[in-house]
């Protein structure tokens, strides 16, 4: 027991490092099963026409063919087993779909019997026993908070009420690389970005902004990464207990305890302000202050305070990143082709301009044309969340012809679907003219452009995201010109991918600032 003692220790240590290298984790997970714990071994299924499976190792499965980055590990294996594939992680089946017709099944003809969620360890601690509405399990409780949030937080009217946030934030971003450029210094837009983000989704959900280095921004970069951190109980649930000793368990209460302890305040500043302000009542419109009119008024919905704090939570989860990402690689890709920038500025300029501006408004980008397509393009070719959240199914049932168990996760890789060559002409290229005669929009009703996915388990937080996006970049295109630094040349822009729930660059994006406009 004094070498396992070491070894835990040593793996608390280690964590993130073998996090990133499969390999590395699968021999780990695999001397620990075969030397501490031989009763795990059992016979494989028998159960018969299943989709095909790479050939696997006991006990850990197929865990050691998972590169860092999934989706393209996830990609490559489907070139071989087909666009839905049976992978064994550890003792977790997992289907995965990497095509538009096999997804049109599962996120439409069967919708239902695969609008659950699976069970995580991270999830469960930090989302107050998965209470939340994107990992809560498919059930009464969970279309009580989707309506709550389809209606009251992230209707088409509430996005629009949000409207000066968006146009005061990009505004101060806009200052920023102004001054940037009157200095000639480069710009980290990556920083910028996650800045911005931040920024509206803590004024529109909270009331007000928190600083980077605050206490909580720290909390919810911890969760980001929690999220995807490895759990043992979550593909061996025999192991579970490995999670207490290497730690992880540890950290998750320490960060869920300490968000549980910022929400828990400022809720109880609204409720307080909510008292002693009667102004406060007609001013106020934050998601905080929506969730407590709710919770008030709706003796339809019982609300709970534990409730708010998981839908709160949510818009952090959800928007933070994705949207600092999308706005990132948006960038990337029309620094790295010119001409379609030069297109872009173009129309944009023209739109703008004609009205003697001297910015761009939310009601201006929809007469950008062009503009759209574009970010159609960046969403088909870097969606934030690259294989969207998992599924799982409630009973049996026959996808694509082959028999798919109760209980079974799926994973649905929209960037494999998105970059199918037999739907995408050019598929790795960049080509926002693709979509000027192409109707595929954002609503996940098209199966083969998917990045907010589609169905009942679709992201209610896509207009609110696509908002912050359209608006800021149509303001970078209008003001300046962009450029790399010291003379850099597109073709070496690196445009690696890091490791992370949502995909960012590996190597934040700088660029240089040019003002078109005095």
């Amino acid at each position: 027991m004094a070498l396992l003692s070491f070894l835990l220790q040593w793996l608390e240590k280690q964590q993130w490092m073998i996090l990133q290298h499969p390999l590395l984790l699968s021999l780990l997970i695999l001397f620990i099963t075969f030397f501490f714990l031989p009763r795990l071994i059992g016979p494989n299924s028998s159960k018969s026409n299943l989709p095909p499976s790479p050939p696997k190792f006991p006990v850990i499965g197929n865990i050691h063919q998972l590169g860092t980055l999934i989706h393209r590990s996830l990609r490559d294996l489907s070139h071989k087993y087909g666009p839905i594939m049976l992978l064994h992680l550890g003792g977790v089946p997992v289907v995965v779909v990497s095509s538009g017709d096999i997804a049109r099944e599962i996120l439409k003809d069967q919708d239902v019997n695969f609008a659950n969620r699976p069970f995580t360890t991270a999830a469960n601690e930090l989302l107050y026993g998965c209470t939340d509405v994107g990992f809560s399990p498919y059930g009464e409780h969970w279309r009580k908070l989707r309506k709550i949030c389809i209606i009251d937080l992230l209707s088409t009217k509430r996005v629009q009420s949000f409207k000066f946030v968006r146009e005061e934030e990009i505004l101060c971003l806009l200052e920023k690389i102004k001054a940037a450029g009157m200095k000639k210094s480069p710009v980290n837009l990556s920083k910028q970005f996650f800045a911005l983000s931040n920024n509206i989704i803590t004024r529109c959900a909270l009331g007000k902004k928190y600083d980077e280095k605050d206490k909580f921004m720290e909390l919810t970069k911890q969760v980001s990464e929690l999220l995807q951190a490895f759990s043992f109980g979550d593909f061996f649930p025999s192991l579970k207990r490995v999670d207490v000793l290497t730690g992880l368990v540890r950290r998750l209460k320490t960060t869920s305890h300490g968000l549980d302890a910022f929400f828990e305040q400022v809720i109880e500043e609204h409720i307080q302000e909510r008292k002693h302000n009667n102004e406060y009542l007609n001013k106020k419109n934050d998601c905080v202050d929506l969730l407590l009119k709710v919770q008030n008024n709706n003796q339809d919905i019982n609300l709970t305070r534990v409730n708010i704090k998981a839908l709160t939570q949510d818009l952090f989860l959800a928007g933070n990143d994705t949207t600092t990402t999308t706005l990132e690689w948006t960038m990337a890709e029309l620094v790295r082709h010119p001409d379609i920038m030069k297109k872009a500025q173009e129309e944009v300029r023209r739109v703008v301009g004609h009205n003697n501006k001297t910015k761009v408004e939310q009601e201006d980008i929809q007469q950008m044309d062009y503009f759209k397509c574009i970010i159609k393009e960046t969403l088909r070719l870097h969606p934030a969340l690259p294989t969207l959240l998992p599924h799982q199914s409630l009973k049996d049932s026959t996808v694509g012809g082959y028999h798919i168990p109760a209980n079974t996760r799926v994973m649905i890789n929209a960037w494999a679907i998105q970059r199918d060559p037999k739907v995408w002409s050019n598929a790795e290229e960049f080509i926002p003219e693709r979509f000027v005669d192409n109707t595929a929009d954002f609503k996940g009703q098209d199966y083969d452009f998917i990045p907010f996915g589609s169905g009942r388990r679709m992201c209610p937080g896509s207009a609110f995201a696509i908002s912050i996006v359209e608006l800021a970049i149509a303001n970078l295109l209008y003001l300046f010109n962009w450029e790399l630094p010291n003379g850099g040349i597109k073709e070496e822009l690196d445009m690696t991918e890091a490791f992370g729930l949502s995909v960012a660059k590996k190597i934040p994006l700088e660029l240089f600032p040019i003002p078109h406009l005095s």
